[in-house]
């Protein structure tokens, strides 16, 4: 038979609803004693992320691009032109920003150079092509105005200068703790007049971020800092559009791909919402960047990976620009291959994957609608705290008191492994060949912390590597490979996430096979992994026959169950979900290995 035009392909079905798909669920869940909570994620923003979104959780209409409130986009055609693939450089190095230019980048975010090399370091650009941001931080004003010079000795129009001369004071203040600088604000606005479309302030969200903050905490702050700026500039005289027009705002992408696709369009949602009540609602210009606190310097190939879906996450949320840290950023200064792999990563999810081929694609799904209300929603309240506090700068105290306390709370999630690393926390790879790059050059400090996910656990691996001997924990193995795989996979992976060899008994039969292969393996304290069967019968007497031949310390890899016999000389469990950092610090502590 053939379908007819209004022959709907599930007719014969009939109509299922939430209850019926929940009991279903509940019936799978009841099996493994979880219940339907375990399935919703929590972020720390207090944003319930459940597990299905139907129709019944649609958000109110997001609207269109180029229109207000401008969560679709701030341009009538969306990106279907590509966002600008936009470079970082924190060196003088002529002839790496031509490669880069050469080969795929937009425009040059040029970070802490001297304002007496940008005329030399931007001397073979085309600047009415390329767009060029500087980032001097306390010293934008001399560097802005440096810049300034650059472009108007140079023959290019001025009504064809794009970029930002990078006044932050704010987040200057943010870094160094040093009181901002409006006066140098002013001077650069003033500066500026000449050149009707390049932006003179960056409002940047990275310190806010960087300091272990939500994504509800930085958009807040950074609106915060909008408006900051907003009074700072009508005060002075210029009128609510033209102030509105010299901000550019800097947001960081995660590997998290939702909430950074979410992050960019409420951030556009809530600014179109400030600007309208100053009476001239403005799309807000985006630079993202990938999260400088997600990277890692073990493992750092899987920055890539990591880069890759935070630039994904960004584009699909309608970012103006993206820079993608080159994979070895927390090392050092990038060499000509991860420069290379940074742009490419732009240029292939534009040009292969064409990303940009259709408005907003992510638009319309019921999840990505309601996450961006509820963090915009976050936003906002965090916003009129910060607000009710005397805003921005006065309210920086309370900024970082509530700062600190989420990275309390992400750090702890770190620590239990809750929020893994891969390459660090999870799936260390104790063989890998370090990577060795030139120091860049210090960041500014004073302020708000800066710190990086993985710092904790590769603070212990940087100890293990430079201990004498390396420690080691002895995997005590019961029964045959397929009753001890499992956990022993899992204790290695645990102890290797501090650095820590982990010698295998292999297949094992009896106490006596065990003990011998711990005396072989020079260790000190070892772990017991097996199944429940092979505990309950022989977790107790391997546990003292390893106590009787030297080892200090026995833990036993799962829960502390029933069947580990009454008695067993066990000092400690390690198992999902375990304080794995502070077993790592024990463990450190007991081998003497100084951390």
């Amino acid at each position: 038979m053939e379908p007819t035009g209004d022959l709907a392909l599930a007719a014969e079905f009939p109509a299922p609803d939430r209850e019926q798909w929940l009991e279903l669920v509940r019936g799978v869940l009841r099996k493994s004693g979880a219940d339907f909570d375990s399935l919703v994620t929590t972020t720390y923003d207090g944003i319930r992320v459940q597990p299905l979104y139907t129709a019944e959780d649609a958000a109110p209409a997001p609207g269109f691009p180029g229109l207000p409130p401008f969560t679709r986009g701030g341009r009538p055609q969306g990106a279907v032109d590509g966002w600008e693939v936009r470079q970082q450089h924190a060196v003088a190095d002529r002839e790496a920003v031509m490669a880069d230019l050469e080969n795929g980048v937009g425009s040059l975010w040029l970070r802490n150079l001297p304002a007496d090399r940008l005329d030399d370091v931007l001397a073979d650009v085309y600047l009415d092509l390329a767009p060029v941001v500087v980032d001097a931080g306390a010293d934008f004003r001399e560097s802005g105005l440096a810049m300034l010079r650059v472009w108007g000795q140079r023959p290019v129009l001025p009504g064809d200068v794009r970029g930002n001369v990078g006044a932050d004071p704010l987040g200057v203040q943010a870094r160094t703790g040093a009181a901002a600088d409006f006066a140098a604000l002013h001077d650069l606005v003033r500066a500026a007049r000449d050149f009707p479309a390049l932006r003179v302030v960056v409002v940047d969200g990275l310190p806010f971020h960087e300091a272990g903050g939500s994504d509800a905490q930085e958009l807040g702050a950074s609106l915060a800092a909008g408006v900051a700026y907003l009074r700072e500039l009508t005060g002075a005289g210029l009128d609510p559009a033209r102030a509105a027009r010299l901000l550019e705002f800097r947001y960081a992408a995660t590997a998290d791909q939702f909430l950074t696709i979410a992050k960019f369009r409420a951030a556009r949602r809530l600014w179109a919402r400030v600007t309208e009540v100053v009476g001239v609602p403005q799309p807000q210009l985006q630079h993202a960047v990938t999260s400088p606190a997600m990277m890692t310097r073990r493992d750092p190939w899987v920055n890539m990976l990591r880069t890759t879906i935070a630039c994904f996450g960004a584009g699909l949320g309608s970012a103006d620009a993206v820079t993608v840290l080159p994979f070895d950023h927390a090392i050092g200064l990038p060499d000509d291959f991860s420069r290379r792999i940074a742009r490419n990563t732009g240029s292939l999810l534009l040009e292969e994957s064409r990303l940009a081929g259709v408005i907003d694609p992510a638009g319309g799904s019921w999840y990505v609608e309601r996450l961006t209300d509820d963090l915009a929603h976050a936003a906002w309240a965090w916003f009129r705290e910060i607000e009710a506090a005397g805003g921005l700068p006065a309210a920086f105290p309370l900024v970082a008191d509530r700062l600190a306390a989420t990275w309390e709370a992400r750090s702890a999630n770190l620590a239990d492994r809750s929020d893994a690393i891969t390459g660090v926390s999870e799936f260390p790879n104790l063989a890998e060949v370090p990577v060795r790059r030139d120091p860049a050059p210090p960041e500014p400090s004073g302020g708000l912390p800066r710190v990086r996910y993985a710092q904790a656990f590769e603070a212990l691996r940087d100890a293990a590597d430079a201990a004498p001997v390396r420690p080691r924990v002895f995997l005590a193995t019961l029964g045959p490979v397929s009753a001890h795989t499992a956990r022993a996979t899992f204790a290695a992976n645990l102890f290797q996430a501090g650095g820590i060899e982990t010698p295998n008994a292999g297949a094992t039969r009896t106490a006596e096979d065990v003990v011998a292969r711990f005396r072989d393996s020079g260790a000190r304290i070892a772990c017991l992994c097996g199944s429940e069967k092979s505990y309950a019968e022989l977790a107790g007497p391997v546990a003292q026959a390893l106590r009787a031949a030297g080892a200090e310390r026995v833990l036993l890899a799962g829960q502390q169950s029933g069947a580990v016999p009454e008695g067993a000389a066990i000092d400690g469990y390690v198992y999902t979900g375990c304080p794995a950092l502070r077993v790592l610090e024990q463990t450190f502590d007991l081998l003497g290995v100084q951390r």
